[in-house]
């Protein structure tokens, strides 16, 4: 995977509304390193230049600083072999179902619909801790080896998956997923049984 092909994946975040302000980061891992976008820029406009350089225990070989919340995509790397990229939002409604307490052991994200079960499987919900904190990139990888589809509590989503034009299909299924979930809170919905739901 290239830089260009992560730059190509912010625009593409940025131009649907997932990554609000200057929220947000991304990371593709390339051979034994790890591209990652930096600190304090907005997806909109990071560019080649401003990438930042970790190899794969974390430490920063070249470029600018890299986003705080480093450590949680090196957790998630280190969680998953076959991923390589990750992507971290903010975007509305997920981080709005991360707000909600979901009823004891269930997916914060109920079936609702096969697409849902089929495109994000299990999703997990990561129990609140600092933005950029080791509990956090700690937390991030237990679950990360469970589920490449994670909510932060209070916080926002993280997908990972095998290249970073498939992060950006995942980041797109789960925010639709849970503007769903957010339209039929509260109300008698039907839900699908996860292991009959896809055929």
């Amino acid at each position: 995977m290239s830089a260009d092909a992560l730059i190509a994946a912010c625009r593409a975040l940025a131009e649907a509304g997932l990554s609000p302000g200057s929220s947000g980061n991304a990371s593709i891992r390339d051979g034994d390193r790890i591209l990652i976008t930096p600190t304090g820029s907005s997806l909109r406009r990071v560019t080649a230049d401003d990438l930042a350089v970790l190899d794969a225990a974390g430490a920063h070989l070249s470029g600018p600083a890299p986003t705080k919340e480093w450590a949680m995509h090196v957790a998630a790397y280190r969680a998953r072999p076959d991923a390589g990229a990750v992507v971290h939002l903010h975007s509305r409604a997920a981080t709005a179902i991360s707000c909600l307490t979901p009823p004891a052991g269930d997916d914060p994200l109920p079936a609702y619909t096969p697409y849902r079960v089929r495109m994000l499987g299990r999703v997990e919900l990561v129990a609140y801790a600092s933005p950029g904190s080791p509990a956090l990139a700690e937390g991030v990888g237990a679950a990360a080896a469970r589920s490449a589809c994670l909510l932060l509590a209070h916080h926002g989503s993280v997908v990972c998956a095998p290249d970073i034009v498939r992060a950006v299909d995942l980041s797109e299924e789960l925010e639709a997923a849970a503007e769903l979930t957010l339209t039929l809170h509260g109300r008698d919905a039907r839900t699908l049984d996860p292991a009959t739901a896809w055929g």
